[in-house]
């Protein structure tokens, strides 16, 4: 086997491509860490709670707020969400290209009961760039992160430039990596930024994760010349809070084929390599209120730093313990905004096919 034969890009994303459907690429760090691999005892606020907020999500992420969907009890959370945001994406005409690492080979798309498997493993790796080549060398299984989907993204895209099909440009995750916090003592930034900063690509996210120096971060996509643009906000989300009413102001798209337009001239006019970053908030009334978060996340790495909790270890730890310590609000608000950031992403997907 050829190193390009490593990586696998599913027949239906193939199809979808040359077809002209839209594509959307999709994370799986979020199920083979992000999320629990077990039960919850009531489905997730999006699906389940008949409230006018919910049923406002619904109708937002899948066009009516009695969509039916499949969300089975006693299937584990990491399972359930990954099979959501792939049905959201389809359900607005897309072919999800969901992204992960089986058996050595990195696949764009995944098929049969290959989700399924990756959602039960135990060993998988959680695939950065730094650790996508390691793990596929040595035939192993991986989640891929924001940096590690947008590798496999620029890999995918020289192998579909050279079978003239069109190119990956859509990526919807939940919130971006960033700087930080207490950077400055422990130089923890991720390496989403540098990746997002080399791959032109739209990247559909709810702001950047809240655990993270929000601030510092901002400054971040300016220095790697990442254009960051608001969906139906002016205002930068804070993953799974609103933006601030004072923070740092965005320019608005009201209109998908405008957005559209933004992105198509900064890659194919002004000839740039950067990502933009499409930041989309929360729907109203689903989120957490941001000052209360604020509080929950300074305790949260209060405690990380008490227990020595570094690395790669803590971003699954912090979220973990926000999602404990809000009583579930927050894995509630986590599913929501990955369904309406797959939602918006396969709108763009399909305007970039259509005015491209």
């Amino acid at each position: 086997m050829t190193v390009s034969e490593r990586i696998r890009i599913s027949e239906e994303v193939g199809d979808a491509l040359s077809s002209g459907r839209p594509v959307v690429a999709l994370e799986t760090a979020v199920v083979t860490h992000g999320l629990p691999r077990t039960p919850i005892d009531t489905p997730p606020r999006i699906v389940g709670d008949p409230g006018p907020a919910a049923s406002e999500a619904r109708r937002r992420c899948w066009g009516s707020a009695d969509a039916p969907l499949d969300w089975t009890p006693s299937q584990p959370v990491n399972l359930g969400l990954a099979r959501l945001v792939e049905a959201t994406v389809r359900s607005a005409g897309g072919v999800p290209a969901t992204v992960a690492v089986l058996d050595g080979e990195l696949r764009i798309g995944l098929e049969g009961g290959e989700l399924e498997r990756l959602a039960g493993m135990t060993d998988a790796s959680k695939c950065s760039i730094r650790e996508l080549g390691r793990v596929m060398a040595a035939k192993g299984h991986g989640g891929t992160t924001v940096a590690g989907t947008l590798a496999a993204i620029r890999a995918a895209n020289r192998r579909l430039g050279a079978d003239g099909l069109p190119e990956l440009r859509v990526f919807a995750t939940g919130g971006i990596g960033g700087v930080h916090r207490n950077w400055g003592r422990t130089a923890d930034i991720s390496s989403d930024l540098l990746a997002l900063g080399s791959t032109p690509v739209s990247v559909i996210s709810a702001g950047a994760k809240v655990i993270l120096d929000v601030p510092a971060t901002r400054e971040a996509f300016e220095t790697h010349c990442v254009p960051v643009l608001g969906w139906l906000t002016d205002r930068f989300p804070l993953f799974t809070a609103p933006g601030l009413p004072d923070g740092p102001p965005l320019p608005r798209f009201d209109s998908m084929p405008a957005l559209a337009a933004a992105c198509r001239t900064h890659w194919e006019d002004l000839g740039r390599d950067e990502g933009i970053l499409i930041a989309n908030e929360i729907p109203e009334g689903m989120g957490l209120d941001p000052l209360e978060l604020e509080t929950l996340v300074h305790e949260s790495v209060e405690a990380a730093e008490s227990q020595g909790v570094s690395g790669a270890a803590l971003t699954p730890f912090l979220l973990g313990r926000l999602a404990e310590r809000s009583q579930g609000d927050a894995l509630d608000a986590n599913i929501t905004l990955l369904c309406w950031n797959a939602a918006v992403g396969t709108a763009l997907a399909d305007a970039l096919t259509t005015h491209g």
